[in-house]
């Protein structure tokens, strides 16, 4: 995930509310990480924790020394926040369209969500926007990126909402979120979140084929099933929810607002019961769970920005012979061509929207 604390560190003073909160919640993280040698030398520090910072360690090497990711001072800091997420971001979309509503800043430019430290804050927001009509999906970040700019300041730290995820998953969030370092691209949230996405899986399967034990890399192979079949099946749901919401037109060609609303009930029915039905073969795993009851257009956009073109950029480092650095100056010529341009170079110029 980028940050919006980075945009309200480095400028602007519109949403003064809204920036106070983000340089709060950035400084509380910063003065909160110390080095993690320090960490690993505090004897209060608990084991658990001990190994896993050494893990991180690892991931880290690993990732400048083979994955041509930034060699600097991020991630080689850690911070306990004593709570389950950094920020928690609100994501807003209209009742008959997956095209996430747009935020934008000084320097970040506009990005498909907002960030908050705080809660309460966030459900304060998602409220307001409900009452405008829009649907709201917000849902707790356990990391994000400040896409380099914070570096002279220690970079961005590791943090206790994911020091224990496995070890599969630790990597990609390092990974991905490095990448964040490497490339941006201007007000095109999908774009970015979908390279990062592309990385962190490339990047974490080398990991496991190189230094994973066989019980990491057989845990990650039933971890990727079941996430496969489930990113299947919100595809496809999303198709037919885009094939509903084109039946909205204009004018005479306008359908019913109440027909499009049963047909829109009638599609996000049947991803629940199809939902249902492969988790019963899951063994009792209940990790969507949530996601799927509070599911509506808002969530779907959401999950769309870190997925829908990461098939095009791992095609794009396998034509340049899975050579990193090729890979990545490559992505840096797409992302300063105009929009349009960028998707069709990529070869997704015909991918949805959410239109």
């Amino acid at each position: 995930m980028l940050a919006l604390a980075a945009a309200a560190l480095l400028g602007g003073c519109a949403q003064t509310g809204y920036y106070w909160q983000s340089i709060n919640g950035h400084l509380e993280l910063m003065r909160a990480a110390r080095p993690v040698p320090d960490w690993l030398g505090d004897p209060a520090t608990p084991p658990a924790v001990r190994e896993r910072l050494a893990l991180a360690m690892r991931l880290r090497e690993f990732a400048s020394a083979e994955l041509g990711l930034p060699d600097n001072p991020s991630y080689r800091r850690y911070a306990d926040l004593g709570r389950s997420a950094v920020v928690w971001n609100v994501v807003a979309a209209p009742e008959f369209s997956l095209r996430a509503e747009a935020s934008c800043f000084p320097l970040l430019g506009c990005v498909t969500y907002r960030g908050y430290f705080d809660l309460a804050a966030a459900r304060a927001h998602a409220a307001e926007l409900r009452q405008r009509g829009l649907e709201t999906h917000v849902y707790g970040v356990p990391a994000y990126s400040t896409l380099g700019w914070l570096n002279w300041a220690g970079g961005d730290p590791l943090l206790n909402t994911f020091i224990h995820y496995s070890e599969a998953d630790l990597a990609r969030l390092v990974f991905h979120e490095l990448a964040h370092q490497v490339v941006y691209a201007r007000d095109d949230t999908v774009f970015n979140e979908s390279f990062a996405t592309a990385v962190e899986r490339v990047g974490a399967a080398r990991w496991l084929d190189r230094h994973g034990s066989d019980a990491a890399r057989s845990a990650d192979a039933t971890a990727q099933s079941r996430r496969a079949a489930f990113r299947a099946l919100t595809l496809e749901t999303r198709q037919r929810l885009l094939h509903v919401y084109a039946k909205a037109g204009v004018g005479v060609k306008a359908a019913d607002p109440d027909a499009l609303r049963r047909d829109k009930a009638a599609a996000m029915q049947r991803f629940r019961d199809d939902y249902a039905q492969l988790r019963a073969g899951w063994g009792g795993f209940d990790g969507y769970d949530a996601w799927v009851a509070q599911a509506n257009n808002a969530s779907f956009a959401a999950l769309a920005a870190y997925e829908q073109l990461v098939p095009h950029f791992e095609a794009l480092l396998a034509r340049n012979g899975n050579r990193w650095p090729a890979f990545y100056d490559e992505v840096r010529r797409l992302a300063d061509l105009p929009a349009g341009e960028r998707r069709k170079q990529l070869g997704a110029a015909h991918d949805d929207n959410g239109d």
